[in-house]
């Protein structure tokens, strides 16, 4: 197995994370418009922050995804920036919908799950989270 590198001005890195954010209560809002907004912001957010999205995916009531990051980011910053920017994304469009879930402006539970990848290859990971969801 050849390991690949990505590099920068000052490294060469090969950073994976697996990050699985859940909503609040664990409730079951998470739908496929949902999903797609979420998606389009976490594209926009990892190219300003330089990081590179490998698989996304959900179910219900969480998300997986897996991304390159360079050395230089901090990890607890960029995940806190990525719920907020995506939480206020969803209230703000899908408020309708969210109405039914919860009474306050809540969309993310306050933790998150963030894992090297560096136990499994990647393909594993990669197809356990095209695989969530569906069953």
């Amino acid at each position: 197995m050849k390991l690949e590198f990505s590099s920068n001005r000052h490294s060469v890195y090969s950073l994976k994370y697996h990050l699985v954010l859940v909503t609040k209560y664990r409730h079951k809002c998470i739908n496929g418009k949902i999903f797609d907004a979420i998606k389009d912001k976490t594209l926009e957010l990892f190219e300003k922050w330089e990081c590179t999205l490998i698989e996304m995916n959900h179910d219900l009531d969480h998300i997986h995804i897996l991304f390159e990051a360079p050395p230089q980011v901090q990890l607890s910053k960029i995940i806190n920036s990525y719920k907020t920017a995506t939480s206020r994304l969803v209230r703000k469009h899908f408020e309708e919908h969210l109405k039914k879930f919860y009474w306050k402006e809540y969309f993310w539970n306050r933790s998150y799950l963030i894992l090297s990848s560096g136990g499994a290859p990647i393909e594993v990971i990669k197809k356990y989270i095209e695989e969530q969801g569906k069953e």
